[in-house]
């Protein structure tokens, strides 16, 4: 009687096996899983009260503030991707009618731009086009005139491959009474950031790019400062999921027993917990050099190839992701696509500003080896001979 009801047969689709194929993921992320990290994250599931799990949890805490050299005790994961923890950093800082400060030289600041008016605080915008980073006296210029609560800014801007000096800004901020947000989403563990020693108030990234886990948590830390700011707030976060209060007493940063706020992504953490110890296994340092020394070698290749470099200063380069400029009288589409199809191998295109006049190019944790720099340069020498023959 029942299935008479039925009107929708089952998918097709999904009566087939799962076919996934293999890709070697060279575009700004995510990156590949290495197999230490998909086997943690295949472990079987315990409950997200389990002292197991909050043990797992603690490690966290500990291996981010490792990467992020620091000492907050509010410092955890965020059940989602760094999208998401960008949302939370600003959801529970500002509040409506609070003046905001972003500086914007690619996707990230304009998200960050778009969230805050979303909040309702008063958004004023530094600019730089893309490809440039912001100097100290540009942001002492915007602090003096707008006098912001909060100043964000992006230290890897991945849709540009720029690297965003960060020595003095904390000190500036304080100065104005103004506290420092960070996107480190595609720099962690691929550049050097001191949290503390640089007296950033919130840093965040993701797990997804130097972590080498399945996207889907994302650190973040707040400074006592920070703290003190959310805890001032005259309204509740406009988010119950994201609220900060409820985060840190699940996570245990507060010193109160834990509470079930929401069903963690367990197998997530599993996987966040073996990147973060991958990191600490290698050690901070030879991680950064690594990146470094891959991304010199990628780009000398790049130049004997004939290509432009976007970046201009060298000091100015993301070590993580590498931008190019599409080459005149090529189009992007057919390059990204040839390597695809022909190598198995992603890199993208553009994002947001830079949409159609780069190529970029991600080496990002266990991916960021000298063997997939002549990979990736092989391809793309192959990729640039036959696009170019297909419009003779």
């Amino acid at each position: 009687m029942a299935t008479s009801l039925l009107r929708v047969p089952p998918p097709q689709g999904l009566l087939q096996p799962l076919a996934v194929p293999e890709r070697l993921l060279l575009g700004p992320g995510p990156s590949n899983v290495p197999p230490r990290i998909l086997a943690a994250g295949s472990r079987q599931l315990l409950g997200h009260m389990h002292p197991e799990v909050l043990q797992v949890m603690d490690e966290i805490k500990a291996g981010i503030q490792y990467a992020f050299q620091t000492q907050n005790r509010l410092t955890l994961a965020i059940s989602g991707t760094g999208h998401c923890a960008m949302e939370a950093a600003l959801l529970n800082l500002l509040e409506h009618g609070d003046t905001a400060l972003v500086a914007v030289n690619g996707i990230w600041g304009q998200r960050a731009t778009d969230i805050a008016r979303r909040l309702g605080a008063n958004v004023h915008e530094l600019l730089k086009p893309p490809g440039e980073y912001f100097a100290l006296w540009d942001i002492e210029e915007g602090l003096a005139r707008h006098k912001p609560s909060v100043l964000f800014i992006t230290h890897g801007e991945s849709s540009t491959g720029v690297l965003q000096p960060l020595e003095g800004l904390g000190d500036l901020c304080h100065r104005h009474g103004c506290l420092l947000l960070v996107d480190a989403v595609a720099s962690l563990g691929g550049a050097p950031i001191f949290m503390d020693q640089q007296e950033i108030d919130i840093l965040y990234s993701g797990s997804q790019k130097v972590l080498n886990a399945p996207p889907g948590s994302a650190p973040i830390s707040f400074s006592e400062r920070a703290r003190e700011k959310m805890l001032r707030r005259k309204t509740k976060p406009p988010s119950f999921y994201l609220d900060m209060g409820w985060l840190a007493n699940y996570w245990g940063c507060d010193g109160e027993p834990r509470r079930y706020h929401h069903t963690a992504p367990i197998n997530s953490f599993f996987s966040l917990r073996e990147g973060l110890a991958m990191l600490a296994e290698l050690g901070l340092e030879s991680s950064w050099e690594r990146h470094r020394a891959n991304c010199t070698q990628l780009c000398q290749g790049l130049c004997n190839l004939g290509l432009e470099l976007f970046v201009k200063e060298e000091k100015a380069r993301l070590p993580t992701i590498t931008t190019v400029r599409v080459p005149e009288g090529y189009d992007w589409k057919e390059i990204t696509a040839f390597l695809m199809d022909n190598h198995g191998i992603e890199i993208a295109g553009g994002l947001g500003p830079s949409v159609g006049k780069v190529l970029r190019i991600g080496l990002m944790g266990c991916n960021s080896t000298s063997g997939n720099v002549d990979r990736v340069l092989h391809a793309l020498r192959d990729a640039l001979g036959c696009c170019r023959r297909s419009r003779l």
